[in-house]
């Protein structure tokens, strides 16, 4: 009993401690019931074209004195009006059809003694019913996969009309045959949609990016952390939401930041961000050392490089009187990774960088004036367009002190605001011009976000939209080509 006892509290500690050591979603997405209703029309199409495409067997047989061969079976409409999609709690996603109805046509050769007759048969099926359930998963790539699929389909009544001559005469087989062709359709439908949602659905998942290159410096990682999570209103998706250096892909950024939280379910779609999700798509470019700039020659403003000449002239003169006229330099390096806070107000991001003044004599090595650190912190307005996200940053505060003494640190006073306009007019558009093409979204090809909504919370960030189809649900799955 006390070995039980311990065995029970040791599983307790160890489920307690895996819950507390989890890895919080970088981003997160939240399909609702508004979304899965848009869902539910191109499914209906979609799950309609799939049962169109039913080939079915040539019949033959004998009955009495007729015997009979049954060619071209051709489904030449639905009628899935009594559809349903909707949510399984801890399970995945149900498609259920109905009391719908399905019209077929065939072609029959008949002989009745000796007589021989051919014509088209004209059928229906009534009290058709589908009930499906998609079984979703994170698989091992991390990817959103249907594991399994459940299907039961039945078809209550069919009838079939006998056209031509000899039609009223061959009446009493219409029984027969439709019971054939009943029991096959029944065989057949689940057999088809198996291989519509395992094969063709799980391929249109693939095109969901799990890593893909954002640049030629960095990539991101969008692979699931875990199975999604069903509930009666929505389907969540946990993400990693994490960049990294394509020079060193295992070089990343802890994730310390606070999991995001979604709340809402008024919109078809949520997508939420955390610090993380930002910090360490910043923190992936410094390690690439992209945040450097070099401002030289005609990158130099005029008036800024009379400024540090007239600042630095003393220096220059202790030097060599000779290099008055040598070109000035300004090298700016991002000494840290830039952090990145979020509130309720709006989204900051603060930058350290040191800022050398640099003295290039022709035919010598580089000298350098000064070394100061320069403090930035920029508003970042976060945007959504289609399914790239973009972010906009604007320059809100600004500081330059010396990294020598005090004293050099009140000489550069005169140079704030001069330093200022330049990484403004230099460094910011330099920033947002890597920023405003966006990372793409997890999202398959086809679907885009409309009408989005911007929230700030404290430490993560939530977008509401709406979704469109930029294509119907069978060309996102087949690339626009006949399966």
């Amino acid at each position: 009993m006390t070995s039980c006892l311990l065995s029970l509290l040791f599983l307790a500690f160890l489920v307690s401690f895996i819950k507390a050591t989890a890895v919080p979603a970088g981003c997160k997405i939240r399909i609702t019931n508004k979304g899965l209703e848009m869902l539910k029309f191109e499914t209906q199409k979609f799950v309609e074209e799939e049962i169109s495409n039913i080939s079915m067997p040539e019949m033959q047989g004998k009955e009495g004195r007729f015997q009979y061969t049954i060619t071209d079976v051709r489904i030449t409409e639905l009628n899935l009006t009594h559809a349903d999609l909707r949510f399984v709690p801890e399970v995945g996603l149900l498609f259920d059809v109905q009391n719908s109805s399905i019209t077929l046509s065939f072609h029959r050769r008949i002989l009745y003694w000796f007589f021989f007759d051919t014509g088209n048969i004209d059928a229906s099926a009534d009290g058709v019913n589908i009930n499906t359930i998609l079984n979703l998963i994170r698989d091992d790539e991390g990817r959103l996969k249907i594991n399994n699929i459940t299907c039961d389909a039945k078809i209550n009544r069919m009838r079939a009309k006998f056209s031509g001559t000899l039609g009223r005469v061959y009446d009493f087989l219409a029984s027969f045959l439709t019971t054939g062709m009943r029991f096959l359709l029944n065989q057949k439908i689940c057999p088809a949609l198996d291989h519509a949602a395992l094969v063709h659905v799980n391929s249109m998942l693939e095109t969901i990016p799990v890593k893909t290159e954002v640049d030629n410096y960095i990539g991101i990682d969008y692979s699931l952390i875990d199975d999604p999570v069903v509930t009666s209103r929505s389907l969540d998706m946990n993400f990693r939401g994490m960049f990294f250096d394509l020079g060193n892909p295992n070089d990343t950024l802890v994730n310390h930041a606070i999991d995001p939280v979604i709340s809402n379910y008024d919109r078809m779609v949520y997508f939420a961000l955390s610090e993380f999700f930002f910090d360490s798509g910043m923190f992936a470019y410094y390690r690439a050392e992209i945040f450097q700039m070099h401002i030289i020659n005609e990158k130099m403003p005029k008036d800024m490089e009379m400024l540090l000449r007239t600042t630095y002239f003393g220096s220059i003169m202790m030097l060599n009187p000779a290099l008055v006229d040598a070109p000035l330099s300004l090298q700016l390096a991002v000494n840290s990774p830039p952090k990145t806070t979020i509130k309720t107000s709006g989204a900051t991001v603060v930058m350290t960088a040191i800022v050398k003044v640099m003295l290039l004599p022709p035919g010598q090595p580089p000298v350098q004036l000064s070394s100061m650190t320069m403090e930035t912190k920029f508003n970042a307005k976060v945007s959504m367009k289609g399914k790239r996200l973009a972010v906009h940053a604007d320059l809100r505060r600004f500081k330059i002190y010396s990294n020598q003494s005090a004293l050099e640190s009140l000489a550069l006073i005169p140079l704030q605001s001069p330093l200022k306009t330049m990484l403004q007019m230099s460094v910011v558009p330099l920033i947002n011009n890597w920023t405003k093409r966006g990372v793409q979204i997890p999202l398959a090809d086809g679907m885009d976000f409309i009408e989005e909504v911007v929230e700030y919370h404290n430490g993560f960030i939530v977008i509401g939209a709406n979704l469109h189809f930029s294509k119907g649900l069978r060309e996102m799955i087949t690339g626009g080509e006949a399966i």
